[in-house]
């Protein structure tokens, strides 16, 4: 349903302004949650205006824009969705569907059958990962289908217990996915234009992380969390560089690894927040233990880093949001609790911006001595698990099963 209240020419406007913002994959441009292209209002309205609202399909996936484009992946019955909209009034311009049953956990029967992981854009093409693990790549001007691989014939499973949630990560001319089921799975690179394996690291199981590359100690390295470990890759081979021991309440590893210089950042259900320096010494690789807070274990937040400091939210007291000297470890504040069973958060210059599964939008300074909210806008009547996505001067948000733009 679109809202038809702006003028064609406040469209064009808005259209034009929107085409400088890409946010093309998970946690936007740099992976990081982190952009400096949002442009935040001199002052924040008292409530933000609903430009446009479409019905776009269920699922947890974030919409990923380039130019005046967004993309989204979504579920329609026992069907995955892959759509385009036009940013300026949510005009569908393309859909492509295909079948995708999937049988759910009953322990996660609360977060519907997907999909979970949020598409790249990567040289004309948008790569998806169904909930099932089914890796497609798609022509971005048309939809049309460029490849597939659902890897049943490489391992018995195709997807964790809970389902695909990571998210796929293009770099150096590769795509990569952590695929595979519980106990046997690989870490896939894969040619973007024909989908041929490039490499595949098979030392675990797929968790629910979303990768990162980050050059250290003069390698470049593909970063996340398996089902058992947290791991570091080198991107030109998938050779194993170095791995920390890490383990969850059914292997629910989740967070995002956050690396700051030589630290990598990472956190679990019921563990304590945690920072190891990665160390390359006579052609070796090593972790040492830098500092652990265990007031602050993590769920499925995954947190991001500003000026010195890590800004999350911690699975304590039903959703605390807080801030750690990243040095030392050191909480610098928390709130008091049930902020909701899950944040998604962007650092948009320097304010944070959260979606929450109470359906709020909340917008706060990143400020290493206190959180002071600015506002708390109501954007949904459902959670939203989906991250807030800029684009001009105002916000993509994804909720259950609708996509809208909200303008400040």
């Amino acid at each position: 349903m679109l809202n038809m209240s702006y003028p064609a020419a406040l469209l064009l406007l808005l259209a034009t302004s929107l085409a400088a913002q890409d946010w093309n994959q998970w946690r936007g441009p740099t992976r990081t949650g982190v952009t400096d292209a949002f442009k935040p209002p001199a002052a924040w309205p008292e409530r933000p205006t609903r430009v446009w609202v479409v019905q776009a399909g269920a699922g947890h996936s974030s919409p990923v824009v380039a130019g005046n484009k967004a993309y989204l992946h979504s579920r329609v019955g026992e069907q995955d969705v892959v759509a385009a909209f036009d940013l300026a009034d949510g005009t569908e311009l393309w859909r492509q569907t295909y079948d995708a049953p999937y049988q759910m956990n009953s322990a996660a029967r609360s977060h519907g059958k997907g999909p979970k992981s949020t598409p790249v854009l990567d040289s004309g093409r948008v790569f998806t990962f169904g909930i099932s693990g089914i890796l497609s790549a798609w022509d971005t001007a048309g939809g049309r289908l460029l490849w597939r691989k659902d890897f049943e014939k490489d391992f018995p499973a195709t997807a964790p217990e809970f389902g695909v949630a990571m998210s796929p990560i293009v770099a150096d001319g590769m795509v990569i996915v952590h695929a595979g089921g519980e106990g046997n799975g690989a870490i896939v690179a894969l040619d973007p234009a024909s989908g041929s394996v490039r490499w595949t690291w098979k030392g675990d199981g797929p968790a629910y992380s979303s990768p990162v590359v980050a050059a250290i100690g003069g390698s470049r390295q593909v970063i996340t969390q398996s089902q058992r470990r947290v791991v570091g890759l080198a991107l030109r081979d998938g050779g194993l560089l170095w791995d920390i021991p890490f383990t969850t309440a059914y292997d629910q590893n989740i967070v995002t690894p956050v690396v700051s210089n030589d630290l990598v950042i990472y956190s679990g259900i019921g563990k304590p927040l945690a920072a190891a320096r990665i160390v390359r010494q006579g052609g070796k690789w090593s972790t040492q233990p830098v500092w652990e807070n265990p007031e602050l274990p993590m769920y499925m937040s995954s947190p991001v880093l500003h000026r010195g400091y890590l800004y999350g939210l911690s699975q304590r007291n039903r959703g605390q949001f807080f801030c750690v000297d990243v040095k030392t470890g050191t909480t610098a504040w928390t709130t008091r609790g049930r902020e909701g069973e899950n944040a998604a958060l962007i650092l948009a210059g320097d304010h944070l911006m959260a979606t929450t599964t109470e359906g709020e939008l909340v917008v706060a300074k990143a400020d290493s001595k206190a959180f002071d909210p600015i506002r708390r806008y109501t954007v949904a009547e459902s959670p939203v698990w989906a991250h807030p996505v800029p684009a001009g001067a105002g916000v993509l948000i994804k909720d259950a099963d609708t996509l809208a733009y909200w303008r400040f």
